[in-house]
């Protein structure tokens, strides 16, 4: 494993993303760390973006070729980007430009430690992102790819966001709008909000790659430790407000593995029909809830389904 990075360096050595040069070896070393390579970019830049009160940690990446769109990259609950290098690396093979960010509390972004006060503060963030995609001058359209939160924010974005003419496809991975056993958190979260402010980290086994597995358990410096009460709180508002949301004509690509054990997906499957205009959806059986780090076999068979409609 390469030699671990120290965080707090990397994050003091951030320029605000526009200003953004070449990468600092506080930064090469995140990158070695994550298993980022060169290979696949013409050039690459992080840094900070200031919105809703947070410093936003951005990362952008242009193909070898001329770019014919761009990717938005949204992760999932308590991921940060390091972890996305699979869909980044297919993106930048597809021509598209990447622009992929740290939400708040996690990664390299600023903020209480996987936690929100509102999810109405994420869609300030994704706007402020998308706004930075324009001084950029990233090609358009820009395609939305959100995981699991991520793909929360995203819906959110689309169902009242009033998207931004740019916007193009929309790539949903295992997207969370109730999570599994939704009314016994919910009754759990009202006894413990009284109680205490966080719980410690249920580390769970949420997909068949052992290696990746091994890494966010045991490796990963940036993966945080304690599951927020706010957070829950946070969701329990947003849950209800999602659902009675009006629909869209958008027909999103929605990708959800059976053998997920994280979110409700039938619930959420059947959500996520009556808000869209008939979306496209893999189902595969054998994958489970982290789709971005899913066995390389499972990740290859939707970035070809995908590579089919986005070609």
């Amino acid at each position: 494993m390469p030699e671990l990075f120290e965080p707090q360096n990397l994050i003091a050595s951030l320029r605000p993303l526009a200003a953004a040069v070449a990468l600092s070896p506080d930064a090469q070393a995140y990158r070695q760390f994550y298993g980022f390579t060169d290979a696949l970019a013409a050039r690459s830049c992080m840094g900070l973006l200031s919105a809703g009160g947070y410093q936003i940690a951005v990362q952008a990446w242009w193909p070898l070729q001329q770019p014919r769109a761009t990717l938005v990259v949204l992760h999932g609950y308590y991921d940060h980007v390091g972890v996305y290098r699979h869909v980044i690396e297919w993106a930048l093979a597809m021509g598209f430009a990447v622009l992929a960010f740290d939400l708040p509390g996690h990664g390299l972004s600023s903020g209480v430690r996987a936690s929100i006060g509102d999810f109405a503060e994420y869609q300030t963030v994704l706007r402020a992102v998308l706004a930075e995609a324009a001084v950029l001058d990233l090609p358009q359209p820009w395609h939305l790819c959100g995981q699991s939160t991520g793909g929360a924010i995203i819906i959110d974005y689309l169902l009242t966001g009033e998207p931004l003419a740019q916007i193009g496809q929309t790539i949903l991975l295992a997207p969370l709008v109730r999570p599994r056993a939704w009314g016994w958190s919910k009754l759990s979260y009202r006894v413990m909000r009284h109680v205490v402010s966080e719980i410690p980290r249920r580390f769970s086994v949420n997909s068949s790659d052992a290696a990746f597995i091994d890494f966010v358990h045991h490796h990963d410096p940036l993966q945080p430790r304690n599951l927020p009460t706010a957070w829950v709180g946070a969701l329990s508002r947003w849950v209800p407000h999602i659902e009675a949301a009006p629909r869209s004509n958008r027909s999103p690509l929605i990708i959800q593995g059976e053998a997920d054990m994280t979110v409700a997906w039938r619930h959420n499957l059947k959500v996520l029909a009556d808000k869209f205009t008939t979306p496209q959806i893999l189902r595969l059986p054998e994958a489970g809830h982290h789709l971005a780090n899913e066995a390389p076999a499972l990740r290859q068979r939707y970035f070809d389904w995908l590579s089919q409609r986005l070609g």
